[in-house]
């Protein structure tokens, strides 16, 4: 969300999806109850500091980090929301008035706001607490709309892992001291996490699709779902096969450890501070990307996620119920959770953050290990592309000379002598490790920057190189099908 946006939102006025509240000095009493109904219905964007009729009125300097506090404190209060649900307000000025924006996601839980359930329509909200045909109608939608809900009432306490449950609780303390999992029993903390509901279409209740691929036995799992597996590749040398290879079927808790173990093992570090602190921009990044692919995944498409890593890249695809189609830009969309409890309950054990942050994230650190930003392209297979720096693959000490010199020399003959050596050096470089940019390419050569691009431009003008893909995002140099032909006929 950006000001632009923000203000063209409110031009349009209050509706199924948007509410103003003016909030001027403290929060509407209403407020929750708009919460609850977008998060029952469709999701929606609440908006304070803006009356009724869409005149900003703003929400008092003074008094916004105390309304900030009381409503995020509220939204995570069982007694006033439950379930809970993590939402992170945003503050924007105009005119020297402060708004405040919160986009509500639709829920796959049906929630209660002071113990009443509300619904949402475009008279905005009503309770239907008493209504027993519509809270049926809205547990059944639920119910079917998210696949992490399915219920499996034979399952038993049994068939998991109560190893599993108890590292988890572990880890949600080192989280959070004080975390209520500690006080629960393992079934009551599986229970509050929403891993166990009940289907009121039919009166069964028992553990959830949802709860079986965190806390499984291998077998259960497998008979739940005979396809379930992430498959981690890594293809350098053997580019048909691959040289290394792990066929995940366990549980999400596991299988996250196992794809940052492939990850670490394939992918050296970079040095980076953050804030006079050392931190693993590789982990940074591939916690983002390796949560991705477990949380947000239609686990009842058969196609198998997959992450890949191939000489110049990571890339990475899982099914997907898509919301949206073509690639993400961090700055103007709306993150939609497509496994809200699994997703709520990696961010307990610290192993995502609050909906919408990993891709900021993703985009931020991308640009400072590779030098370039990752591509994320939304559809029913949801895809992922982190270039993977030439300091990762440990080129850039030395260029590697496998290419043919005699065609190199060839292709450069009208260049002086100077010019002409620097060029076979770039020239190799591109040919040996195509689709980087110009930092790469700096570290592998040491030539400084402005000579390198100058000589960039000389092999462009040669029609030897051109550039494929986005100047701002992802894309880089290759030969020119003219320097395919050269080195091929110098074989």
């Amino acid at each position: 969300m950006n000001i632009k946006r923000l203000l063209d939102l409110i031009s349009k006025g209050e509706n199924i999806e948007t509410e103003f509240k003016q909030s001027q000095k403290k929060l509407n009493k209403n407020v929750y109850e708009s919460v609850c109904a977008f998060l029952n219905r469709n999701g929606g964007q609440l908006i304070l500091g803006v009356k009724d009729n869409g005149t900003i009125c703003g929400v008092d300097t003074d008094e916004v980090d105390n309304i900030l506090s009381s409503f995020v404190t509220t939204v995570n209060n069982p007694q006033k929301l439950n379930p809970t649900f993590y939402l992170s307000p945003e503050v924007f000025e105009y005119k020297d008035k402060k708004i405040i924006y919160i986009f509500v996601p639709e829920s796959s839980q049906v929630h209660k706001a002071a113990n009443k359930i509300f619904d949402r329509n475009d008279d905005g909200d009503f309770d239907i607490t008493n209504n027993s045909d519509f809270v049926s109608q809205m547990y059944i939608r639920k119910q079917t709309s998210y696949s992490e809900n399915m219920i499996y009432p034979y399952i038993t306490m049994d068939d998991l892992r109560i190893d599993l449950i108890q590292r988890a609780r572990k880890l949600a303390m080192n989280q959070r001291p004080g975390h209520p999992w500690g006080e629960l029993i393992d079934f009551e903390m599986l229970k509050s996490a929403q891993l166990y509901l009940k289907d009121y279409q039919t009166g069964k209740e028992g553990f959830t699709l949802a709860g079986v691929l965190l806390f499984g036995k291998d077998e259960v799992i497998l008979s739940v779902l005979p396809h379930h597996r992430t498959d981690a590749i890594l293809r350098r040398k053997n580019l048909d096969r691959y040289d290394d290879r792990d066929d995940i079927r366990t549980n999400l808790i596991e299988s996250y450890d196992r794809l940052m173990a492939f990850v670490a093992k394939h992918l050296p570090d970079k040095f980076y501070l953050e804030k006079d602190q050392r931190i693993s921009l590789r982990d940074h990044i591939f916690r983002e990307v390796i949560s991705n692919i477990l949380i947000h995944r239609e686990f009842i498409n058969p196609f198998p996620a997959k992450l890949v890593i191939s000489p110049n890249s990571v890339n990475t695809e899982n099914s997907n119920k898509a919301h949206g189609f073509g690639l993400i830009d961090p700055a103007n969309f709306s993150p939609f959770p497509k496994n809200p409890t699994i997703g709520k309950f990696f961010k307990e054990i610290g192993r995502a953050d609050e909906l919408g942050s990993g891709v900021r994230n993703l985009f931020r650190y991308c640009k400072e290990y590779t030098g370039t930003l990752p591509q994320l392209v939304e559809g029913d297979i949801f895809k992922t592309v982190v270039t993977i720096p030439p300091q990762v693959e440990g080129l850039n000490d030395t260029v590697n000379d496998t290419v043919n010199e005699g065609a190199i020399e060839g292709a450069i003959e009208g260049a002086t002598l100077v010019t002409k050596e620097k060029l076979k050096i770039l020239l190799t470089a591109i040919a040996n490790n195509e689709g980087m940019r110009v930092p790469q390419y700096m570290e592998i050569t040491n030539i400084p920057e402005k000579s390198l691009e100058r000589f960039i431009n000389q092999l462009k003008k040669m029609e030897l190189i051109r550039f494929k893909g986005m100047a701002t995002q992802i894309g880089g140099y290759y030969l020119t099908e003219k320097m395919k032909k050269i080195l091929k006929g110098n074989k």
